[in-house]
């Protein structure tokens, strides 16, 4: 199985690329991942490739770049964070790039779930709050969470975050936790992205993930025609 690299566009027409992963088996729905700071890297296709092998249709757009911009050949790239960082914080952590995902959503059949991290953890919060079409969202530690803690998921929400990451206080975490006592938030054994190979922490990685498609099939993501 192979992802492409496909063209969106938002409802106003901003263009942007995207990566779209067909699904491997009868499909449960489609799936957005929302990258971290670092854009569509290797470890993103990745990961939007192995959720494909579990039934679902993935777009992975691009949260943060021109749509002829390519995509990194590395995971992380220690010399270009500060541009990154300066773009994430251009996008409001996440909250102007929540049209490109409703632009994903949009292209997929029902129903559409979303899972994001970091940047995008913070991104698939406000997709929860803010974004039509969506079933089910999944966030793993999205540092501006916080920021956004005033709105409320429209749909069911789970957030991750790890014990020992150094960029988010335990203060933040609790903050949420109080303002969204509903709210499920699972703390992990584990630091900063511990789901991606800079911090993997294989067993928080696993029971995060499981809890993740746990959530996705309770909220609808059952096999149907392939």
């Amino acid at each position: 199985m192979s992802g492409t690299r496909i063209a969106l566009a938002d409802r106003d027409g901003g263009p942007f690329s995207a990566f779209h992963v067909a699904p491997g088996e009868a499909r449960r729905g489609g799936l957005v991942v929302l990258h971290a700071i670092w854009g569509v890297t290797p470890h993103i296709r990745e990961f939007s490739e192995s959720l494909a092998e579990h039934g679902y249709e993935v777009i992975a757009p691009d949260l943060l770049d021109a749509a002829d911009a390519a995509w990194p050949e590395l995971n992380t790239e220690p010399a270009i964070l500060d541009d990154r960082m300066a773009l994430g914080e251009q996008a409001g952590w996440g909250a102007a790039s929540v049209p490109r995902v409703q632009a994903a959503i949009d292209a997929l059949g029902g129903p559409v779930f979303v899972v994001g991290f970091c940047f995008g953890g913070t991104t698939a919060w406000l997709s929860a709050t803010r974004a039509t079409g969506v079933t089910a969202v999944s966030a793993f530690y999205g540092g501006d969470i916080v920021s956004y803690r005033g709105e409320t998921p429209k749909v069911p929400t789970i957030l991750h975050f790890g014990k020992t990451d150094p960029m988010i206080p335990l203060a933040d975490v609790e903050a949420i936790a109080a303002a969204h006592p509903e709210l499920p938030i699972f703390q992990y054994e584990a630091g900063h992205a511990f789901v991606a190979p800079s911090g993997h922490h294989p067993d928080s990685a696993r029971l995060a993930m499981l809890r993740t498609l746990q959530l996705f099939q309770r909220s609808g993501g059952s096999k149907g025609e392939a």
